[in-house]
């Protein structure tokens, strides 16, 4: 995560702050997925079947794209050096605006809407955040991600 001062990432509310490297969603990924939430719908796991729906073939879970945002806001994130943690709170909204076919790439684009103290050393930081599909103009997802800093 790269590091900035408290004043630093206020002034950068209702900016862009990054944009995560590409993340490859091959059947693999979709598979264990499926395996470890158990949602094993065909259109996610069967390719043939899932051949004869208006995907052509298997697609992410909604709900896998959207774990993988963790993952991209690893190196996007700012946070200062004095942060001792950093967990979730929730979200304020979260559409799924297209199917992420395996095989594809996505990548997280981060813009800050608030960050504002909440406590002594809490600091709720909300991010408005756009999964991209490579090669695809509509996103995979939207959402105002709400998360905790403590310092």
């Amino acid at each position: 995560m790269p590091v900035a001062t408290i004043e630093e990432i206020q002034a950068r509310v209702g900016t862009e702050i990054g944009v995560s490297d590409w993340i490859l969603i091959d059947q693999a990924r979709i598979d264990a997925f499926a395996d470890v939430t158990e949602d094993h719908q065909f259109i996610h796991v069967d390719p043939e079947r899932a051949k004869k729906t208006p995907f052509r073939g298997t697609v992410a879970h909604g709900f896998l794209t959207l774990s993988l945002l963790s993952r991209m806001a690893d190196g996007v994130m700012l946070h200062p050096e004095s942060m001792r943690m950093a967990v979730n709170y929730g979200f304020e909204k979260v559409r799924f605006m297209a199917p992420v076919r395996s095989a594809k790439r996505i990548r997280g684009r981060f813009r800050m809407l608030s960050a504002e103290e909440k406590r002594a050393s809490q600091w709720q930081i909300t991010y408005e955040v756009t999964v991209e599909i490579e090669d695809e103009d509509k996103p995979a997802l939207v959402a105002d991600w709400i998360g905790y800093m403590f310092i």
